[in-house]
This record gives C-alpha cells, sequence and structure tokens, in this order.
C-alpha cells in the first residue's frame, strides 16, 4: 500500500484567485481599519460597502475554483483561506496606522482612488459593450442604485451623529 498521497496539479487560475483575492481582502483590512481610525461611522459604512463588494465577488471566486476542477470543500476551504488575509490585514492596518495617524487621510485617499479607478476602467467600459439599450439601461441603473445607496448610509451615518 503507497502511503504516499498523489498529488493532482492544480490549475494555475486557482494560485491566481486565492492569492489575488487574499491581497485584494488584506488591503481592504488596512483601509476598513484605516476608516475606524479617522471616524468609527466611517469605519462602519466602510465595512458595509466593502462587505456588499465582497459577497458576489467571494461567489464568482468560489465558481472560478468549482470550475478549475476542485471539489467543493477544497474550493470553499481556499476561499475562506484568502477571505482571513482581511482580518490580518484589518490587524495589522490598525496597529501600523495606529502609530502613523497622519498617514491615515492618504490611505482614505488611495482607496478611493482605487473604488473611482475601478468603476471608470472596468464599469463604464462595459457599459459601452452591451449591445442593447435596456442591458446597458440595466448596468446604469444599477450603477446609480450604488451609488445611491452609499449617499443614503452616509446621510443616516451623519444624522446619527
Amino acid at each position: 500500500m503507497n502511503m504516499v498521497a498523489k498529488l493532482t496539479p492544480t490549475p494555475p487560475q486557482v494560485a491566481m484567485i486565492v492569492l489575488g483575492d487574499g491581497l485584494h481582502n488584506f488591503v481592504d483590512g488596512v483601509l476598513i481599519a484605516a476608516a475606524f481610525l479617522a471616524d468609527p461611522t466611517l469605519g462602519w459604512v466602510t465595512t458595509i460597502a466593502i462587505l456588499a463588494h465582497e459577497l458576489p465577488q467571494e461567489i464568482g471566486d468560489f465558481m472560478i475554483l468549482l470550475n478549475a476542477g476542485l471539489s467543493k470543500s477544497r474550493a470553499l476551504v481556499l476561499n475562506a483561506l484568502s477571505g482571513v488575509a482581511m482580518i490580518l490585514g484589518g490587524v495589522t492596518g490598525y496597529f501600523a496606522l495606529d502609530d502613523a495617524q497622519a498617514a491615515v487621510p492618504y490611505v482614505l485617499v488611495v482607496a478611493a482612488a482605487s473604488f473611482i479607478y475601478i468603476a471608470v476602467a472596468d464599469l463604464v467600459p462595459e457599459l459601452h459593450r452591451q449591445r442593447r439599450f435596456s442591458d446597458a439601461a440595466g448596468q446604469f441603473v444599477l450603477l446609480l442604485a450604488g451609488i445611491g445607496t452609499v449617499w443614503l448610509i452616509g446621510l443616516f451615518a451623519h444624522h446619527g451623529h
């Protein structure tokens, strides 16, 4: 009986998804920490916005891992491991930025600029690729709904002060 487990090769997209998403989640954790250090209300608004972004992204990553041939349990474990990076980023960011309060506004500006870049570079060109008006209109309505959601959260957060 062979006691050595046979290792199956892992497709390259698995490593790209797990490592790339792990790095992305780590940065999100740093961003959440910076937002809480700037203002607790901003921290909660940022956390809600990131969670709203992360849930569909993690589902998409899970589907990619499944399509790469991973079992459901292995895909779930790898996806969860990349998610733990957000906690590590949050803890690291909190302690690093707590000692460097002057850097917090710059971290927040870079994060905001990154989100704007994603919208301009990825989402807007996708709107231009839509062949039917109804598809483009639907995407535009969803974009406005996202902007409205952030505005409403900010409005309610400021009334809570």
